[in-house]
């Protein structure tokens, strides 16, 4: 009977939201970095990115006449949002937001997002504003595998939150950093520095592995993670410029309705876990 109710459980908790635990593993992460490792947000930067994310999503959801409102993903982008924008401005602050949530409502296709909203804002501003930048935090080794552990276990918990994506991205972008290192003859502690970041942590575990944005295939999504990571490494090791990472996925972002159409495979949904989730 005890082993029946175990089982129950951890069933469970295969089906939260992967939403939730993004939601409280950023929210502890944000409390952590600004609380001990002095991260340059300041309680204003958050009350105008998260204020300006939830208003926008509910006048979205009345412009656009959805049947629902729906604040978890508009939370957890206005979350990723504290930890990697900065600027001096907090009237692009809330721009950032505010584009960060209307591209969902805007750059859809097939009932799909095109770009991961919090991705498309921070290159968007990068690009035509001039002000405003990437932080990728001053994390340190402690809080890069305490927050490394939060994601895998993450993963772990919410099976459906395309974790194949995300392991394929961080096998290629390893074995690309890794091998680059060897052809140039550098120390291995270079490409060990380069992946104790917290930042490529949020974009590999929040970022490219966002189901609404990724291919619907499983091969689809290995072949996207390859193609991101390889544009990532154009930009940063050709090109010499900064935020390989984001720039590529946002480019080839534009490239996933072609891999569905290459590579069809099943169209994922949030509600699909919520219905499951309730007959339980």
């Amino acid at each position: 009977m005890s082993d029946f109710f175990q089982k129950l459980q951890f069933s469970h908790i295969l089906q939260i939201d992967p939403r939730i635990y993004q939601m409280l593993s950023l929210s502890c992460l944000l409390i952590y970095g600004i609380g001990w490792l002095d991260f340059e947000v300041q309680p204003i930067s958050i009350f105008i990115l998260v204020s300006t994310s939830l208003v926008t999503q509910y006048v979205c959801t009345r412009l656009f006449k959805l049947p629902s409102l729906d604040l978890r993903s508009s939370f957890t982008s206005s979350l990723s949002l504290c930890l990697l924008l900065r600027t001096n401005s907090l009237f692009l602050m809330s721009v950032t937001a505010f584009i960060t949530v209307l591209s969902k409502f805007v750059f859809r296709w097939n009932h799909k997002h095109i770009f991961n909203p919090t991705n498309f804002s921070l290159i968007a501003m990068i690009l035509f504003t001039g002000q405003v930048w990437v932080s990728p935090g001053q994390w340190g080794s402690t809080a890069f595998l305490v927050f490394l552990i939060a994601c895998l276990g993450g993963l772990v918990i919410n099976r459906a939150s395309r974790s194949d994506v995300t392991y394929a991205f961080l096998i290629f972008y390893t074995a690309m950093v890794f091998g680059r290192a060897v052809w140039l003859g550098d120390p291995l502690t270079i490409p060990l520095h380069q992946l104790e970041n917290g930042a490529l942590l949020l974009f590999a575990f929040f970022m490219i592995s966002d189901p609404k944005t990724t291919p619907n295939s499983r091969v689809g999504r290995i072949l996207f993670a390859l193609l991101v990571t390889m544009g990532a490494g154009y930009v940063q090791f050709i090109l010499y410029r900064t935020n390989g990472l984001l720039w590529s996925l946002v480019f080839f972002s534009c490239w996933v309705p072609v891999i569905d159409w290459l590579l069809p495979g099943e169209y994922y949904e949030w509600k699909k876990k919520e219905r499951s989730l309730s007959r339980n």
